[in-house]
């Protein structure tokens, strides 16, 4: 957790530096048109993803939390286009938002949770560290769209909100909290990772690569905490860990990184929290 912190002092510290070029950019553009064609480069690009993977209006519907209508729907938001009447910087900054806010939101629900508030103090300690340091990121990324222009997103990011709403009345134990919360955690890393190709001002993609840092930190760290809960060792979960280092299973070393890159499998395209 103290590795977590520090990621996200230099993440945080990255972001307030770009404030003052981002105002820059807007005054710039202050009169002028959005730029439609780097939309139509995204909008196009996006297509010709759907098509070389066949992917049409049931063709997530077979893939794993996405089965079912909610494959469809999701297929149906991949489908839809970015917005051209707001610049598509400004897009991804309140996607980014609507992300963060919908992460604060799941948090506080688990944290409400008593096996979670009376349980594994670990888990409780990155639960409320881990809520606190997306709440930085959510303000963050709200003054950067308002810095740009743009107005501040509040809400929810209603794709990913669906995820989580089916998935909570299953919510019975710790285990099923942390899987949730991984889950949203590589939906913001893959996201973020995909933001960094989209931005074209360099400021902006550092910022967008500091901040998947830390959701990639705290992917990893509920993916070795998902396994010790389903292995039956919660025991094992403290920091520190001491001499129970030893009783570790094999796998500790690898389960939080299974991929040896990071994907793009399940992301909050720009218009999906793009404020209307």
């Amino acid at each position: 957790m103290v590795e977590s912190q520090d990621l996200q002092v230099d993440a945080m510290r990255d972001i307030k530096a770009t404030l003052p070029e981002l105002a820059e950019i807007r005054e710039e553009r202050r009169g002028q048109q959005v730029n439609t064609e780097e939309i139509d480069r995204y909008n196009s690009s996006r297509r010709q993803l759907l098509h070389k993977f066949g992917l049409g209006a049931g063709g997530l519907a077979t893939r794993g939390v996405f089965a079912g209508g909610m494959g469809s729907f999701l297929a149906a938001m991949l489908a839809s286009p970015a917005s051209a009447d707001t610049p598509l910087d400004i897009q991804i900054l309140q996607t980014a938002s609507s992300l963060e806010v919908l992460a604060v939101g799941t948090y506080d629900t688990a944290l409400g949770l008593q096996f979670i508030k009376s349980g594994n103090a670990t888990i409780l300690k990155f639960a409320q560290t881990t809520r606190m340091q997306h709440d930085e990121h959510k303000k963050a990324f709200q003054a950067q769209s308002t810095t740009l222009g743009g107005k501040e997103q509040t809400q929810p990011n209603p794709k990913f909100a669906q995820v989580v709403a089916q998935a909570l009345p299953s919510i019975k134990a710790p285990v099923d909290v942390v899987g949730l919360a991984k889950t949203l955690e590589m939906v913001a890393t893959e996201t973020y990772l995909q933001n960094t190709s989209l931005l074209e001002d360099p400021a902006s993609k550092k910022v967008m690569a500091s901040v998947m840092g830390v959701e990639t930190q705290h992917a990893a760290t509920l993916a070795a905490v998902e396994a010790l809960l389903k292995g039956g060792a919660p025991e094992l979960i403290k920091v520190p860990i001491g001499a129970d280092v030893a009783k570790l299973p094999a796998a500790a070393g690898s389960v939080a990184f299974p991929e040896a890159f990071l994907t793009a499998k399940t992301v909050a395209e720009p218009e999906t929290g793009a404020v209307k």
